[in-house]
């Protein structure tokens, strides 16, 4: 009688007896090629002997049945499955499950968060709102980074994106740079129309600041005048502001406005740098903004720089 059992069913001296009888009936097809072609050694054995004595003695299942064994399990239906294959089914389908729903969660906070930010950004604008004072960390790492840049309850600086050797720069810094109340000349308003963004300007660009809009560096100059302009934003999180700087061209316009005039700047070039590459946050002796953040959309790892330069009225 025919052995119908799937391969999962034999016992390891079933399948290593089925292996030895496999390479033997290789074997025998081996020697009867030679044979027919005349090129046999006359010390093999003929293709005609008998099998080994321990393939002859070995328990069933016999050679000539090795053909109708069927095939692995994941050929057999549903009903004819065991119930450790129906388990791991049910754990594999409950963890792409788990996981869609994470990212439906995870998707869900980030949007809720934008457009919280966004709505506050609006309401800010509306009435340029001044903001509150609060200490910043700044010229160890170019801003508009996804880390908060101080501990939770404020006690101490975050060290998450300073290099070692440059830490104790931030222990100076820290509770000594406050953000000044801003002056007539001072940026309130950014737009960019070839990527649709019409934010408030707020001074300072630690994490406080980036959650109300773009934030200006602190020490660099005011629209219209020589020096460089630091502007920075989110690219993902708080309204997504600077999200599609990577799509701006050269010759495209950055308008500032002060609270009392309006400057236009065109774009000459952009950079994809480290974010401790901070010679971007250095003053210089013509007019232009330089606008920062991270890079690339949700992973965060480098910034993106964009230089404008100002057009003379």
């Amino acid at each position: 009688m025919r052995d119908r059992r799937s391969v999962d069913d034999l016992t390891i001296e079933e399948l290593e007896h089925i292996l030895r009888v496999k390479k033997h009936q290789a074997r025998q097809q081996r020697l009867q090629r030679f044979t027919s072609a005349g090129r046999r050694r006359a010390d093999l054995p003929s293709p005609e002997d008998a099998f080994p004595e321990d393939l002859a003695e070995s328990p069933e299942p016999q050679p000539e049945e090795i053909e109708n064994i069927p095939g692995p399990s994941k050929h057999r239906s549903w009903p004819e499955r065991s119930l450790r294959d129906k388990l791991l089914l049910a754990v594999e389908i409950a963890a792409a499950l788990g996981l869609v729903g994470i990212m439906i969660f995870a998707a869900r906070a980030l949007q809720k968060i934008n457009q919280e930010s966004r709505a506050a950004q609006a309401s800010s604008l509306a009435g340029l709102l001044t903001p509150t004072a609060t200490p910043i960390i700044s010229a160890v790492v170019l801003p508009g980074g996804h880390t908060s840049p101080i501990e939770p309850g404020g006690a101490k600086p975050n060290y998450d994106e300073v290099p070692e050797n440059l830490r104790p720069i931030i222990e100076q810094q820290f509770n000594l740079v406050t953000i000044p109340t801003p002056a007539p000349s001072q940026a309130r308003r950014i737009c960019i129309p070839a990527i649709h963004v019409d934010a408030l300007v707020v001074q300072g660009d630690g994490w406080e600041q980036l959650r109300q809009g773009v934030g200006q560096h602190i020490g660099t100059a005011n629209p219209g005048q020589p020096g460089n302009v630091v502007l920075s934003a989110h690219n993902d999180i708080y309204g997504e502001i600077f999200r599609e700087l990577d799509q701006l061209n050269e010759g495209d316009e950055v308008i500032l406005e002060t609270l009392t005039q309006v400057f236009m700047y065109r774009v000459v070039d952009w950079y994809i740098v480290e974010p401790t590459n901070v010679k971007y946050l250095e003053s210089t002796n013509e007019a232009i903004t330089t606008l920062i953040s991270c890079y690339p959309y949700w992973e965060d790892t480098e910034r993106i720089v964009v230089i404008a330069s100002l057009v003379e009225p």
